[in-house]
């Protein structure tokens, strides 16, 4: 369901309590991504966050994404503990839109040098641009939980890295990914940035699966990062956007 922020000048794509599906600007607003000159603890990583847009005199609300990574991946019970103290902060600078959480996120463990703990990678926020034509969004990151309900049962095939299972697992995240593009009115010719995050072999998932879907996305290739997922036996994730402005901050 695309809600409304009524502050944020975004719409966003209801998910579950530590992140929404994805986020898309409002007619006259622009969603700039930026990603962190170094990366830092995700707490520092907030304020760091705040301090910016506070220098470009935005309010918090502007925020709209958020990326992370941690130092392997977590228990499911792990994953969700960190995510309630993740959501802690979002409620502290009242970010949550009627008991929702409007800021999407992707969340992976690198495999070389992984930080030490989670850290904020890049960000996305929402500003002003009377004169953009084009839409912007953010699809949040997504592996193969079933309705991305954190709930061990809901893995796909847990356990099993098979090239079946690998291409049942990419099959799904590839469906789940044009799902939350199309349900915020976006299309795959305003994509300009796949992100693909697994350990295991892609050569074949990538020509035979993804590449067929992308459509004029093509143009733009993928970018593979050799990473888990933030969940042990999720094995497989992505996220996408479409963005005017990327920067490095």
């Amino acid at each position: 369901m695309l809600l409304e922020h009524p502050r944020g000048n975004y719409h966003f794509l209801r998910g579950i309590d530590p992140y929404s599906c994805g986020v898309i600007a409002n007619p006259g607003y622009e969603i700039i991504h930026a990603t962190l000159e170094q990366s830092l603890p995700w707490r520092k990583g907030f304020e760091r966050v705040a301090s910016y847009l506070d220098e470009l005199n935005l309010d918090r609300d502007a925020l709209c994404s958020m990326e992370l990574r941690s130092p392997t991946p977590f228990t499911m019970q792990g994953f969700i503990d960190f995510n309630g103290d993740y959501c802690a902060v979002l409620r502290d600078w009242g970010l949550f839109v009627d008991g929702l959480n409007p800021v999407a996120r992707t969340n992976i463990a690198p495999v070389h040098q992984p930080p030490a703990e989670p850290h904020l990678h890049a960000f996305s926020y929402v500003v002003a641009n009377p004169t953009i034509e084009r839409k912007t969004l953010v699809v949040a990151g997504a592996g193969e939980v079933i309705e991305g309900i954190l709930e061990e049962e809901r893995i796909i095939r847990a356990g099993d890295t098979s090239q079946e299972s690998m291409l049942e697992k990419a099959t799904y995240v590839m469906r789940v990914m044009e799902e939350r593009l199309l349900g915020l009115g976006g299309s795959w010719d305003l994509i300009d940035t796949v992100d693909i995050y697994t350990i295991y072999p892609l050569v074949d998932l990538y020509s035979e699966l993804i590449l067929p879907q992308m459509g004029p996305a093509v143009r733009h290739g993928s970018r593979w990062y050799y990473s888990r997922p933030p969940v042990v036996d999720i094995d497989f994730e992505m996220d996408m956007r479409g963005v005017v402005t990327d920067l490095v901050v």
